[in-house]
């Protein structure tokens, strides 16, 4: 960081100043000078020679006068003196072409929306907050950027393989010809070969079905998974079955929280306790063995009252204890999706200010800022990776390639 010239803060320069309006003003007028002094000597490197010098006569190019160019800073809004080449070659950096605030206004925009405001908000905040006075268009095109940013992040090249992939579905609402209606952003985490987890990408379809997860699973494949050695999902009907046309191999888990919850939908309040007591004995059992039997205890003792429970638990029993096959520290992380309900929930807080979105890419807008943030996080390999990915490496023998 650069010193301050002590001149610069003498007594009696600072006397000039009386009120915090007229350091502002100082300041501000300050950063348009050096702006325009950067610019002259960015100029002056592209010609290769300083104004007025000699040796620039019949160079090939020279200076062109200059135009003036309104820019937004975190000092305000400033009018800056350009200067120019006269064959139309300079690029300026400090201050590019085309772009009429600085990058800091851009993050901090973006950043805004990221929180769920408004464009109108935005503006607002700008200007009641920052005394930057932004339009409403002028936010639009610093938001759009975000939209090509999101499609160049949905469709990346992904890895051929993955060893876990969390799968679940989060609902906003959203405007469609006029009426308000749900719909569903589908979202994927993938557990890397390094052991970090990734966000493979979110997909905008109506309320959650197994038919538009078969669109989702064809566009990962499409983006390069070839395998995925273990996925965890919801009980949604038909999941597991549209899992294994697109990757055959892939082990599927069932999220056992999911069954719980709908297994306890519809017990009365008084029978809720001892029924959860029950029924945690199947899922905690040490094998499947076990809880196999502890699951025809259950149905010997709730199933005259509770039939459609039972039912849910030995229509889905294979998929549901698929993670007996596995030891304990793989267990902990694939007997539910709460690694994507968690994101889930934290994607919440991004968005709680939204009552409703305008329209879908409005959604992938604020949804892709909240899981860029989200993943700054992402830093390290899950807990346990050196056991896990030996763990890994033991049971898929051959398939599994670091």
């Amino acid at each position: 960081m650069s010193v301050v010239p002590k001149d610069l803060l003498s007594k009696e320069f600072l006397s000039q100043f009386k009120t915090e309006s007229d350091v502002s003003s100082f300041l501000k007028e300050l950063h348009t000078q050096v702006l325009e002094q950067m610019l002259e000597g960015e100029l002056d490197s592209h010609l290769g020679y300083d104004k007025h010098e000699p040796s620039g006569n019949n160079s090939g190019n020279s200076r062109n006068g200059s135009y003036k160019k309104k820019i937004q800073t975190e000092h305000g809004e400033s009018i800056i003196t350009v200067p120019r080449d006269r064959i139309g070659e300079f690029e300026p950096i400090i201050v590019p072409k085309y772009q009429s605030r600085g990058l800091s206004i851009e993050k901090l925009v973006i950043s805004l929306y990221a929180k769920g405001m408004s464009v109108s908000d935005i503006e607002a905040e700008m200007r009641e907050i920052y005394d930057i006075s932004l339009s409403s268009s002028s936010i639009s095109i610093i938001t759009n950027k975000v939209n090509q940013a999101a499609i160049e992040w949905q469709n990346r090249p992904l890895d051929s393989q993955y060893l876990i992939v969390w799968m679940d579905g989060i609902v906003f609402k959203v405007r469609d010809n006029g009426r308000v209606v749900n719909k569903t952003v589908y979202l994927c985490i993938g557990l890397n070969k390094l052991g970090y987890k990734e966000v493979l990408g979110m997909w905008v379809g109506a309320s959650e079905s197994s038919s538009f997860w078969m669109s989702v699973l064809t566009d990962l494949q499409a983006r390069g998974v070839e395998d995925i050695l273990i996925t965890c999902t919801d009980n949604l009907n038909g999941f597991t079955d549209t899992i294994r046309s697109v990757f055959p191999n892939s082990t599927t888990q069932i999220c056992v929280v999911h069954q719980i919850r709908n297994s306890n939908r519809y017990v009365v309040c008084k029978d809720r306790k001892e029924f959860a007591t029950d029924m945690k004995n199947i899922y905690n059992a040490v094998n499947k063995d076990m809880a196999a039997l502890e699951l025809d205890k259950f149905a010997d003792k709730w199933g005259s009252k509770y039939s459609y429970a039972i039912r849910s638990w030995r229509n889905n029993w294979e998929d549901l204890t698929s993670y007996f096959e596995f030891p304990l520290e793989i267990r902990k992380i694939i007997y539910t999706t709460n690694v994507i309900e968690n994101m889930n929930g934290k994607i919440r807080k991004y968005t709680k200010n939204k009552l409703s979105f305008p329209n879908d890419d409005a959604v992938k807008k604020t949804v892709y800022l909240a899981l860029m943030e989200i993943q700054k996080k992402w830093n390290n390999p899950i807990n346990n990776w050196g056991i896990v990915v030996n763990q890994f490496l033991c049971i898929f023998d051959g398939r599994l390639k670091l």
